[in-house]
């Protein structure tokens, strides 16, 4: 049971305090007893959350109304809030985007819902669902499907994931059937490719698209591997054949060739030559084992695949990268290559979406040079966000030989510090093998 107890306004300084006491605080060893404390802190994590979607909401109502005050234009009353949101929860600017639409949902459009989370019946993921599920429909629909499932707190007791999506989707399906067909037009228009790795050095391709065409494609796939496997004479089995398959059809290259494009990967002189055990990086995918690099470079010397070795040099003690500079605006291919591999990911911290723009950290129209240190790799939501009304960046140098690092300044004043990830080792080795393995980042005499 949760009494409500008016006071004054929440502060942080006092919810730290709370945080304190969790963190110096005995376990208990009761098991009953335990198991009420689990349930409790459940409560303050779903109670917590509706505070944040409040405050949240609060905050970029703020923000949005200081620059309507100041005359500025409609289309940038909410630049870069979601950018502000995401750092201040320690996520990525497109979660913070997501969680800003969610706190506006909840507040304004789904009062019950936000209710049923303050009282802990509820948790983020499950109105995150009847968010979701409801964003296609119009204001008074989506209110009435929020009264009707969580007005009285016992219509979604005990009910999991599946229950809840889908008393709120046949619930929209009841009140507007045209709904439904609007959002799978707009899913459908979301269609796309991605990756992320997996254990063991291996990787997940995936494609989202429509389910008649997903069907299709896994049909083909496994009747085509059926089909090989009935010919006799292949021992792969039918799921590692369709996915030779995929690399086949996609590349237009055998499974066994290897990929026909470049691809990076840093390895240490004593890893690649002396059998080291340091890790290397592929980019694009992360760290592998020496052994797994070492072996994707015999395989492709092997091969008819051209090799070229260029070399890298980094700091001894903080693996910074070797600089190169430009008097451009634009970052050359070189150095952005060079930015490429140093930053690895977008430097916005929580962020770890592809590097799609080269930053000036200090902007060239104040005076930033391009150059390794005053550039930023950034994906594209965050270089927008950052050019946007109050942001601000400083490069640092806190010593010769340090680690590439710069602090970004959010228009509250709120400041996040940004360090790019080590080098492997001393000296560094980029090879060039076009068809498999390492891609070269500036001719020898230019290291």
């Amino acid at each position: 049971m949760v009494t409500a107890v008016q006071d004054s306004p929440l502060t942080s300084d006092e919810v730290l305090r709370f945080v304190a006491r969790l963190q110096s605080s005995d376990v208990v060893v009761d098991a009953a007893a335990g198991i009420d404390l689990i349930s409790a802190l459940e409560t303050v994590k779903c109670a917590s959350v509706a505070t944040q979607a409040v405050v949240t909401d609060a905050v970029a109502t703020a923000i949005s109304n200081e620059r309507k005050e100041r005359g500025k234009p409609k289309a940038q009353w909410r630049n870069g809030i979601a950018s502000q949101i995401g750092l201040a929860r320690r996520e990525s600017p497109n979660r913070g985007g997501t969680h800003l639409g969610l706190a506006r949902a909840l507040v304004h459009e789904m009062p019950h819902t936000l209710a049923r989370l303050k009282a802990g019946e509820l948790n983020e993921w499950r109105a995150m669902i009847l968010a979701r599920e409801t964003a296609c429909l119009t204001v008074d629909d989506r209110r009435t499907i929020d009264e009707r499932l969580c007005a009285d707190p016992a219509t979604l007791a005990g009910a999991g994931d599946r229950t809840i999506e889908g008393r709120a989707r046949a619930l929209a399906n009841e009140l507007d059937a045209a709904s439904q067909v609007k959002r799978r037009a707009k899913a459908y228009a979301a269609r796309r490719t991605s990756t992320r790795p997996a254990p063991e050095s291996m990787g997940f391709f995936t494609v989202l698209t429509s389910m008649e065409k997903m069907v299709c494609m896994w049909a083909t796939l496994r009747r085509d591997a059926d089909t090989i496997i009935n010919s006799g004479g292949d021992t792969r089995t039918r799921d590692q054949i369709m996915a030779d398959l995929v690399f086949e059809r996609i590349t237009g290259a055998s499974a066994a060739q290897g990929p026909p494009v470049t691809v990076d990967v840093v390895i240490a002189d004593s890893a690649l030559l002396a059998g080291g055990d340091t890790s290397a990086y592929m980019h694009g995918y992360g760290d592998i084992p020496s052994d797994v690099a070492r072996q994707l470079i015999r395989d492709t010397l092997d091969s008819e695949t051209h090799v070229a070795l260029r070399r890298l040099y980094a700091h001894p003690t903080s693996g910074a990268l070797t600089a190169v500079e430009s008097t451009s605006r634009a970052f050359p291919t070189a150095l952005g290559r060079l930015i490429d591999l140093r930053d690895r990911t977008c430097r916005t911290p929580w962020c770890d979406a592809p590097i799609r723009h080269h930053d000036h950290i200090r902007p060239h129209s104040a005076g930033g040079r391009t150059s390794a240190e005053n550039g930023a790799g950034l994906c594209a939501a965050c270089n927008y966000a950052k050019e946007g009304d109050g942001w601000t960046a400083e490069a640092r140098r806190d010593k010769w030989g340090a680690r590439h690092r710069y602090t970004l300044i959010s228009p509250t004043g709120h400041t996040y510090d940004s360090s790019a990830p080590p080098m492997p080792v001393v000296e560094l080795y980029n090879s060039r093998i076009e068809n498999v393995i390492i891609t070269g980042l500036f001719d020898d005499d230019a290291a």
